[in-house]
């Protein structure tokens, strides 16, 4: 078959796939930007693999787009062919679990801090300094995380292990022994007033755009730290701004966002807002599930659909 590795992103995945199909497959590599050749080797593939698909960029033959992510908000289902079967790929939650657990673990134990105190050769973290040096613990803290799905359960497993009060909003019911609480996505606003971290873990969908508001952002503890590692555009970008200027809450850490760079190599804001003056903020750019395991997991899923693709078998996480 012919397989085109469509986009910068895509061809991260590229290297090594190849070892792990059971034949072999003529592969190509085309960038973001389809000039009239690129044009033709899309349209001549059976499987593109890449991250975004939209009109007038057309793959007549295309049998399967793979998504080497999970999120699919930026494909046009409409504009591949109707027997074009769409499936994604995880691998990516334990990732951006440790990612959550690090950056909540940073407000707890500044080791930074205390490291750069010390050379200098100040002693604020001793034992010795007295009750001003006391520290908070993570594990005496309640979490709330928006979402079930794969990255949901690994921060769930890891919050619990560092004996955190779990919480969880989902919008199919989950049933487990080991939350405080589980709430229904149409009960959100009664978990945010509940816990002390907030989580969301959500794709981007028409039902969850700007789900997390004005509203809910008034419904948090004051004191509450908000993590956004689903899509950006889950979470209302001017309310998420006001709340944080406003001090409505404690404070927030934001891996995902609402604008994104075509060239990494060039300067490029990540929002409209300006949060980067913020003194409450923690911003990242979209680092959270990007390591070489997750690039290994997701291979791997890339290799198993092609395979399956070839032999007749059905796909895995298939979408349409």
């Amino acid at each position: 078959m012919k397989i085109v590795f469509y986009g910068a992103n895509a061809v991260s995945f590229l290297p090594g796939v190849s070892d792990l199909l059971t034949i072999p497959h003529e592969i190509t590599s085309l960038p973001d930007a389809v000039d009239q050749i690129a044009q033709d080797a899309l349209n001549a593939a059976d499987v593109v693999v890449g991250v975004h698909f939209k009109s007038p960029v057309t793959a007549r033959n295309a049998q399967l787009f793979q998504l080497p992510a999970a999120g699919y908000d930026q494909v046009a289902f409409d504009a591949l062919p109707a027997t074009c079967k769409v499936c994604n790929a995880f691998g990516h939650e334990n990732a951006i679990a440790e990612y959550v657990m690090s950056a909540l673990l940073s407000r707890h134990v500044p080791l930074a801090t205390a490291d750069a105190q010390l050379r200098a050769g100040t002693w604020n973290f001793w034992a010795g300094a007295g009750p001003t040096a006391l520290r908070t613990e993570l594990g005496a803290q309640s979490i709330g995380i928006i979402g079930h799905g794969h990255i949901g359960q690994a921060l769930a497993d890891r919050a619990a292990a560092f004996g955190m009060a779990v919480h969880v909003a989902n919008r199919s019911p989950v049933t487990s022994e080991r939350y405080t609480a589980v709430y229904g996505l149409d009960e959100l606003n009664n978990m945010l007033g509940a816990v002390d971290i907030v989580v969301n873990t959500l794709p981007l969908t028409p039902s969850t755009v700007s789900l997390i508001d004005g509203s809910a952002f008034t419904a948090m503890q004051r004191h509450c730290v908000f993590l956004n590692v689903g899509r950006g555009g889950v979470v209302d970008e001017d309310a998420l701004y006001d709340a944080l200027a406003d001090k409505t809450i404690g404070g927030a850490i934001i891996d995902t966002w609402y604008s994104y760079p075509t060239d990494a190599s060039t300067p490029h804001r990540p929002a409209t807002r300006r949060f980067e003056d913020l003194p409450n903020i923690v911003m990242t750019p979209h680092m959270s599930g990007w390591t070489n395991g997750t690039i290994a997991r997701r291979q791997a899923t890339i290799a198993d659909n092609i395979t399956r693709l070839a032999e007749g078998l059905p796909l895995i996480n298939q979408l349409n």
